[in-house]
């Protein structure tokens, strides 16, 4: 690693999101996805595994809908551990939801879904990285094909065990947001936090730290030409593994002239806005 990048350790944490419908939201990260609600309120819900929070929600009922040309969520991938995990996910959204797509992308495989208000969903696991295509200059070479559901559920078999909640390991491998311009995404998710450039191809970006396939994808697929606003995304978080780091993604964001504040007035944890109005925390692990 150099100043100029993230540590290889550092990965996503949290994500946060606004909803209309907090009950909704709350059992379907609960009964589909399979997260643990580890606190619950009136207006907020924390869910994750049993060791760790991956998802904030709060209520915001008041908010009018993400506008069609916002930026925004495209998904949030939680990554589980196994492919008997994948498997269980698999089983649960079939019992109680539906899919809206699956993917074999060389690197993972993934299940796509949509969870009550339209906030896109992605459960995946990944395959061994020393199978993952790369070209020349080192970069991955993520596919898109189809993922044979039938012979995933059968994956399964004896190891797979109880179906309604992922396992500890479960974390939240990546985001992938909706921009409005990729060199804006490049400028501020690479040059300025300090990730990677892993990929680059069909209108999409996808940026990580070290030599992970993606910690952060950006695309313009769907044409987003204004600001983030509404229900969705209120912010996601990077975790980086020692103050040193932190310490150097805000040098990185000051040269940006990208404004940061402190979270609750602490040291360990940064916030900044993109280009795009999207939030984005930076805090050191726990």
């Amino acid at each position: 690693m150099s100043d100029e990048t993230l540590p290889a350790t550092a990965g996503i944490g949290r994500v946060a999101l606004r909803v209309a419908d907090l009950d909704a939201v709350v059992s379907f990260y609960r009964d589909v996805v399979g997260l643990a609600v580890r606190s619950r309120a009136a207006e907020r819900a924390t869910l994750g595994t049993a060791d760790s929070g991956l998802l904030e929600l709060t209520a915001a009922p008041d908010t009018p809908a993400r506008p069609d040309s916002a930026a925004g969520l495209f998904h949030t991938a939680f990554r589980v551990p196994s492919r008997a995990a994948l498997a269980d996910a698999l089983a649960r959204v079939r019992d109680g939801w539906q899919l809206s797509g699956a993917s074999d992308h060389a690197v993972s495989e993934a299940l796509y879904l949509r969870d009550p208000e339209g906030n896109g969903v992605e459960i995946y696991r990944d395959r061994e990285r020393a199978a993952w295509p790369t070209d020349d200059g080192g970069r991955v070479g993520m596919v898109t094909e189809p993922l044979d559901l039938d012979e995933l559920a059968s994956a399964a078999g004896d190891e797979r065990g109880a179906s309604a909640t992922v396992p500890v390991g479960t974390d939240v491998g990546h985001v992938h947001l909706e921009v409005t311009s990729l060199r804006s995404a490049r400028e501020c998710y690479g040059d300025a936090l300090g990730m990677n450039v892993r990929q680059e191809t069909g209108g999409a970006l996808f940026l990580a730290a070290g030599e992970y396939h993606h910690h952060v994808g950006a695309n313009v697929w769907n044409r987003r030409s204004t600001p983030a606003a509404g229900l969705g995304l209120d912010w996601f978080e990077v975790v980086v593994p020692d103050a040193g780091a932190l310490a150097a993604v805000r040098e990185r964001f000051d040269r940006a002239d990208v404004a940061t504040e402190s979270v609750d007035g602490g040291e360990a944890e940064l916030a900044v806005t993109d280009g795009d109005g999207i939030g984005l925390r930076v805090r050191v692990a726990d």
